[in-house]
């Protein structure tokens, strides 16, 4: 019938409909909201970050129309824009079969032409990040249930009773303290934490209602959605649920677990710099805190900073991020102390832009696995003492019982900075510093160290000033007056150039601050400490530095590190310190080396500086943050005057005090100055051999429309195509309509039914008489008893009102008759299988 042929007509342009959109969704989607489509291919092509800054204006193009046309004539591929870093772009080129660097980094850097200026250029290269997670230990014994305060919160969580870093109603105290926190109704709300891991299952139970979709981003597969893909990609969605499990009857509940959680996948793979920068400035104005368990290895060797383009990143978050209130980073310190490390070696953990956590146990005793540092603020709970973490996993309500490290201990604090958030909102990044520090609780374990500080608290390089204390630091927040814009001071370069005598005695240098100098500065009271150094040592596991303050406060920025048997030693290496908080920083600062390991290996203090940051004293006079810049060596000392060092005694009994290695020899030998390497770390990229080709942009295909993006051809393209489409299908339906009409009114027959003489129907019946078929007698009759001609597609109504027999579901085709006699035949599309000669028979009614 012409009804039928209509209503497959109708019924494949629908379904070709929803492809084309699907298909354009697709599309769009894969054309991310930073524009690139195709993953990072470290294999085949060099990838180059550069600063440029325009010469000139230009009105017909803006930045990034002038990025791309500066690419074009350099032989470049233009990439993007880095994220939010203003005038920073990637760009790349094809890597050169028959040489080892194709020299665009120099080629870069020497051709300061117009239209551009090169500020800074730089040669990504990939690298590996690594969770920060434990090694299993032994299962604890249940311990007691928690049901009080399940009554009275409401929570029916499963996991709750076991979530004993929440609530510890056995070892009392040794939790974060939060349910009076959530009986206030502080829980999170309208605060985002960014877990920047392997991934988050946003499909889970325990985290879908509270899963920010706009601040996610997966680095590794580009795509808007941080999927885990990997067997162990389940470390990101365990830390989102310690931050943000919802109160359900699933798993337990996170500490802020009415906050939401975004996730930006960057571990799964190896990553440059480039797509790191991106991920901790990604979607900043709508993700407040950044949940960073990860960093360099934890071997007890490894030397790591992040690279200048990330600690631009650092330097926009904190200055731009959150509307200028500065994003939170918080980094989990690291599980090498099994190793010996220390985590002043990790670049990242001693950042003065970061919440450096680490650890301590369901006992409050100090884990085997969490590093000493004087950059180190607070801790808090995770795994050791027989017990885990317990919180969400992968899966659509599976939970996890053995998560920990301080890989657990950063999330956690992540969640209570929520709830910090969720009552104040318009704290910095550096109140919430204040406010970790003036509410912690100090750990007083025979094993702490901790020492008088000049704010009257007290600080551990193994703890920091304690454990936070959710219910006190929203309580504190409430109140709290914002602290004043930041300023810095920076010291000379002291040259020293000499060296390190073995043994108890140490190498001692000071720097004098005097009045003047913070005043100049407008530095009012110190929050940071950086020292940055050179060092050469042949075993640099041997060395370690403290740093004196004028009022007597001890930071041992660096300690032996017994797998540590590396000779670059330490060159423009930057230690930091919150051990000073609070002091005034006018005084002597004495920084003392130390070499008390093996008398036959030798290393010299060549040259450090000091760095004073705090809060400023005229907040009118504060300044812009400094820009982060390419490190280069010290400059040699301008004259021949004696060196302002000094070689002082320093008894053992100092340096053993918080020193996580065997305690150091006594010894009266010295040993003699040692030379610098011949080698220096720097760049690689100096050749200017190589020759390099023009590449085509990814749209070269396309007409050349001078558009800003290739994204926005594609999504107008995208659109239009969509559009067509809809006006096409709509003529056509109307077109069947008017033919249909058309055919009511002149008296044609539909053509499924041919008209025939009664002698043609009664030779027809007599062949077909011994016919039988699988439907129902009078099916098509009954469908089509009552249609009204008025209304061509009343049919698919009523047959579907219709009652049937034999129906079963087919995955390939819906729903389907079922073969006579058998369940296992081929099925049949529903509207499939008649010919005309049954559908005769049926309209007479003389079908057997």
């Amino acid at each position: 019938m012409r009804r039928s042929t209509a209503q497959s007509s109708v019924r494949w342009l629908a379904s070709l409909f929803v492809l084309v959109c699907s298909c354009a969704v697709v599309l769009a989607t894969a054309l991310d909201p930073r524009g690139h489509v195709l993953p990072r291919d470290y294999d085949n092509r060099e990838y180059y970050v550069a600063e440029l800054n325009w010469l000139e204006t230009e009105i017909s193009c803006d930045d990034e129309c002038r990025a791309r046309r500066y690419a074009d004539k350099m032989g470049l591929r233009f990439e993007e824009q880095v994220g939010s870093l203003t005038g920073h772009y990637l760009f790349s080129v094809a890597k050169m079969v028959d040489a080892a660097d194709s020299g665009i980094l120099h080629k870069i850097k020497a051709r300061d032409a117009d239209p551009a200026e090169v500020r800074y250029v730089e040669k990504m290269k990939t690298k590996k990040l690594y969770k920060r997670g434990i090694e299993l230990e032994p299962r604890a014994k249940k311990v007691d249930k928690t049901q009080d305060i399940m009554d009275t919160l409401d929570i029916k969580d499963p996991l709750f009773s076991k979530q004993w870093h929440l609530y510890n109603p056995v070892q009392r105290g040794n939790d974060i303290n939060v349910t009076g926190v959530w009986l206030q109704n502080v829980t999170g709300t309208g605060v985002v934490t960014a877990i920047v891991d392997d991934g988050l299952d946003f499909e889970s139970d325990d985290l879908r209602d509270n899963f920010f979709a706009k601040g996610s981003y997966d680095f590794n597969d580009p795509g808007p959605l941080p999927k885990p893909r990997l067997a162990d990609d389940h470390h990101g969605t365990r830390c989102a649920g310690e931050i943000a499990a919802v109160k359900n009857k699933v798993c337990g509940v996170g500490a802020a677990y009415t906050s939401k959680v975004a996730g930006i996948r960057i571990l799964s793979k190896e990553i440059s710099d480039v797509d790191e920068a991106l991920s901790l400035n990604y979607g900043m104005q709508d993700n407040h805190i950044y949940s960073c368990s990860w960093g360099p290895p934890d071997d007890g060797r490894a030397m790591d900073a992040p690279g200048i383009l990330i600690k631009r990143a650092f330097v926009n978050g904190v200055e731009n991020g959150r509307s200028g209130l500065g994003s939170i980073f918080v980094f989990a310190s690291g599980n090498g102390a099994k190793n010996g490390d220390n985590c002043n070696f990790d670049g990242y953990t001693n950042s003065i832009y970061s919440i450096t956590v680490g650890a301590v146990d369901r006992m409050g005793l100090h884990p085997y696995y969490a590093e000493d540092c004087s950059a180190q603020l607070v801790v808090t709970s995770s795994s050791g003492s027989n017990d885990y973490v317990h919180t969400t996993d992968v899966g659509k309500n599976k939970c996890a019982d053995n998560h920990g490290g301080t890989s657990a201990a950063a999330p956690l604090a992540a969640g209570i900075f929520a709830l910090v958030l969720s009552v104040r909102p318009d704290l910095t990044w550096r109140d919430m510093q204040y406010l970790a520090i003036g509410t912690a609780v100090p750990v007083e374990n025979a094993d702490a160290g901790m020492q008088d500080t000049a704010m009257k608290r007290k600080f551990s390089h193994r703890y920091g000033f304690g454990k936070l204390d959710a219910y006190a630091i929203v309580e504190a927040a409430k109140t709290w007056e914002l602290v004043k814009p930041q300023a810095w001071f920076d010291s000379e370069v002291v040259h020293v150039h000499q060296p390190v005598p073995h043994g108890a005695e140490g190498l001692s240098s000071t720097i004098t601050v005097v009045e003047s100098d913070v005043t100049t500065a407008n530095l009012q009271r110190l929050e940071h400490v950086q020292v940055t150094v050179t060092i050469h040592h042949q075993r640099r596991g041997d060395v370690s530095v403290m740093l004196t303050s004028p009022s007597g406060v001890h930071s041992y920025l660096a300690t032996n590190r017994p797998f540590d048997d590396s000779t670059a030693g330490m060159n423009d290496w930057t230690f930091m310190s919150v051990a000073h908080w609070g002091e005034s920083g006018v005084g002597n600062w004495t920084l003392t080396v130390f070499d008390t390991e093996r008398p036959e290996l030798s290393g010299s203090l060549e040259t450090w500086k000091l760095k004073l940051w705090g809060e400023s004293i005229d907040a009118a006079l504060a300044k812009p943050y400094p820009i982060p810049e390419e490190s280069s060596s010290v400059p040699a000392p301008t004259s021949t005057a004696a060196p302002t060092s000094t070689v002082a005694p320093v008894t053992s009994s100092t340096l053993v005090a918080t020193s996580i290695n065997a305690e150091p020899t006594p010894t009266t030998s010295t040993s003699a100055p040692v030379a610098a390497p011949t080698w220096v770390p720097g760049d690689e990229d100096t050749d200017d051999s190589g020759d390099y080709t023009h590449d085509e942009p990814y749209f070269s295909f396309l007409p050349s429309w001078d558009m800003s993006s290739g994204k926005v051809v594609w999504l107008y393209g995208a659109g239009m195509l969509i559009v067509g489409f809809v006006a096409l299908m709509i003529v056509y339906i109307l077109v069947q309509r008017r033919k249909t009409a058309a055919t009511h009114a002149t008296g044609e027959s539909i053509p499924f039914q041919r008209l025939m003489s009664a002698v043609d129907i009664e030779r027809e019946a007599g062949a077909n008489n011994s016919r039988r078929t699988t439907r129902r007698t009078g099916d098509l009759y009954d469908a089509f008893e009552n249609i009204d001609d008025e209304d061509p597609f009343a049919v698919e109504d009523d047959v579907l009102s219709e009652p049937r027999e034999n129906v079963y579901e087919d995955d390939a085709h819906g729903i389907s008759e079922e073969p006579a006699g058998s369940r296992t035949g081929t099925s049949t599309p529903r509207n499939g299988g008649r010919n005309d000669e049954e559908d005769r028979q049926r309209l007479l009614g003389t079908a057997k």
